[in-house]
Formats: structure tokens, C-alpha cells, sequence
């Protein structure tokens, strides 16, 4: 979507647009489906989870911390991750939304 025409669309609706579009690779998907799993972890120990290269996963990282979908901590010389559960309710709070309406109308 061009930048000129983001400006036709609600704020919510662009931020939505920021948020799936984060999620829109595979491996970002893996990325949070193992931070749910390990509940908060250090970047290497995505590297050895997932069949990618490190600077490969950190440029994944920077995309979901970019969109607020995961956030991160310096401890010492590492940085630790865990998803952002302020973002994890618009998602939630978007798909009960969809899910509601659905019930509303039969095909």
C-alpha cells in the first residue's frame, strides 16, 4: 500500500495493517509461537530453535519489535524477548471482534 493512500484508512485500521504484515513470514510466526513457548528468551536461543542464520533472526526481531508485537530487555550483553501483551489484546480484541459479527449473520 503506498504511503499516500494510508491516509484514506483509519488509524486503527493502519495499525492493524503494521501488525499483520509483521506476522506475515514463516518464520516470524515461529518466532512468536516459541517465545510463547519459552515464555521470554535470548536471541541465540532462537538461532539454535529455528533453521535461519543470526543475522537472519535479528532482522526478524527488528520487524516484531518494530510493530510493538514482541519487546526486549538488555541483560548484560545479550537481549532478551517476550511478546508485548498490549499488542497480543488488539489482536485479541480485533479477532473476538470479527468472531462476534460472524455470529450475528448466517450464509
Amino acid at each position: 500500500m503506498g504511503v499516500s493512500k494510508t491516509a484514506s484508512f483509519s488509524d486503527y485500521q493502519n495499525e492493524l495493517s503494521i501488525l499483520f504484515k509483521a506476522l506475515s513470514h514463516p518464520a516470524r510466526v515461529a518466532i512468536i509461537e516459541y517465545l510463547l513457548k519459552v515464555d521470554k528468551c535470548i536471541c541465540g536461543d532462537i538461532v539454535h530453535e529455528l533453521p535461519l542464520a543470526q543475522p537472519t533472526i535479528s532482522q526478524h526481531l527488528k520487524e516484531l519489535k518494530n510493530a510493538r508485537i514482541i519487546k526486549g530487555t538488555i541483560e548484560g550483553t545479550a537481549i532478551c524477548y517476550c511478546i508485548d501483551t498490549d499488542t497480543l489484546k488488539k489482536f485479541e480484541d480485533y479477532f473476538s471482534m470479527i468472531s462476534n459479527k460472524l455470529k450475528l449473520k448466517c450464509c
